[in-house]
């Protein structure tokens, strides 16, 4: 295996997703020599079969339905159809651009980066295209791949993954979406949205089953309203091909015929085959083990992004990718609190919060320690303006902090920002609502709801 002294760097980094390729920018401007090895694009799942997609579809999916529903604002608009063609090349159009941005960022910031599929052959070095790459520490950022379940297997036709999905030529005319999570709620908006019939089943008694239960059943009531339906609480037992489609079976012997199965139980790590085990780095369940600065058990490897089980989300990809970077350069970054992350499920409506649920504070405070407040939409003048429903819940500690915020609503992913803040800075309601937010804005229902929770409601009953 080649190796020479253009081979050697401080750091070399094995993947170039979110985790990855903020570990090369962040390593590069704090003086490192960098290596990053992607075998794929640049930008991982995210940029390419993630986030950025299916946002461009739920986007397109929005501009339908304002098309339908023009007459309720006194525009004449009509809907004719979606042309899956044109939206594709909306949504590749908005992925090239800002492909293209960051290949230049990572050529700007003078990292080495290797095309080819890596394998880490040392607790010191990594293996591509027949030549050693070496490193005084490695970064494991290998992230991951859609899930499925043993016995259904995925075809790329008639079972489908979100990969699939997101090139999907056709708008499929019914579609049964086999979980209620993220992805699955995203896909079952957008495809709705474009004319699909849609039901979601999800073996847990509520959809996006990780949130608050009060948001869960808020998106529950929108989608019944949007014809959206769903199965919850019964497991998938199996799947079998019809003449023109899929038929599901749950293990209450229900079943639900549909043209396309679409698999949306979740992302798995890429760690198998990798060397990584060889190297002596401990796993759980295929997930590389850290701890709280993301370090292996291995003095010499440390990994981010989805490949380890935190929130497999890109922005906690980009924190610990930053954190590993500047603790490999002698600072001392802070462990991340992953209660601290905004959380955002982009359907119609969407959900956003951070913190914790009602339920895990009062694990954690005590039930009789446990304030919570819920401020509805309908008192806000910008969602009555763009027609939309939900609330704003928050959890505090009694006499303290809020520690949850959890917003049901279109465009709720555009408030979490402050939301964050007032989790992550331990704001108590009192200091946010003498806070002035513009009006009319949806901001402003945060600021409405602080008021509420300090004592003195403005727009809202005591």
């Amino acid at each position: 295996m080649a190796n020479d002294a253009s081979t050697v760097f401080d750091l070399v980094i094995l993947g170039g997703g979110s985790g990855g390729y903020a570990a090369a920018l962040r390593a590069s401007q704090l003086g490192l020599d960098v290596a990053l090895i992607e075998k794929n694009k640049l930008g991982g799942t995210c940029l390419h079969n993630g986030c950025i997609p299916t946002k461009a579809l739920l986007h397109a999916g929005e501009i339908a339905d304002a098309a339908r529903e023009g007459g309720e604002f006194g525009v004449k608009t009509t809907f004719e159809g979606v042309d899956m063609a044109g939206v594709h090349k909306y949504k590749d159009g908005v992925i090239a651009g800002l492909y293209k941005g960051l290949q230049g960022l990572v050529a700007s910031r003078k990292i080495t980066y290797v095309e080819g599929e890596g394998r880490l052959s040392s607790p010191t070095s990594v293996d591509v295209n027949g030549r050693r790459y070496t490193g005084r520490h490695i970064v494991l950022a290998t992230g991951s791949v859609p899930r499925s379940l043993p016995g259904l297997t995925i075809d790329g036709d008639r079972i489908i993954s979100s990969d699939h999905a997101l090139v999907l030529g056709r708008v499929p005319k019914s579609a049964i979406v086999l979980g209620g999570g993220v992805i699955g709620v995203e896909f079952a908006s957008a495809w709705t949205s474009f004319g699909s019939e849609v039901t979601i089943v999800e073996g847990l008694p509520h959809l996006v089953p990780a949130e608050d239960e009060n948001s869960s059943k808020l998106l529950e009531r929108a989608f019944r309203k949007r014809g959206i339906k769903f199965n919850l609480g019964t497991f998938f037992q199996g799947a079998e091909y019809t003449a023109d489609g899929v038929r599901v079976t749950l293990a209450d012997g229900k079943t639900f015929e549909a043209e396309v199965l679409l698999v949306a139980i979740g992302r798995g790590p890429v760690s198998q085959g990798l060397g990584y085990e060889e190297a002596g780095v401990v796993m759980d369940r295929g997930y590389v083990v850290v701890d709280e600065y993301c370090r292996t058990n291995v003095p010499t490897i440390s990994a981010v992004g989805d490949l380890i089980p935190t929130l497999q989300l890109a922005h906690v990809g980009f924190a610990e990718g930053i954190l590993v970077a500047e603790r490999l350069a002698g600072l001392t970054p802070v462990p991340i609190d992953y209660d601290g992350v905004p959380r955002v499920t982009y359907c119609h409506p969407e959900v956003a919060s951070v913190g914790v649920s009602e339920a895990k504070a009062k694990e954690l405070y005590g039930a009789d320690q446990v304030v919570t407040l819920k401020y509805n939409l309908a008192g806000n003048g910008k969602s009555k303006i763009l027609k939309t429903a939900g609330e704003i819940k928050l959890v505090r500690i009694r006499d303290g902090a809020v520690v949850g915020v959890h917003m049901v609503g279109d465009r709720m992913g555009e408030q979490v920002g402050e939301a964050q803040l007032i989790y992550n800075w331990e704001a108590l309601p009192s200091e946010v609502a003498q806070l002035i937010h513009a009006h009319p804005t949806q901001n402003e229902a945060l600021g409405e709801a602080h008021l509420a929770l300090a004592g003195k409601p403005l727009h809202s009953h005591d």
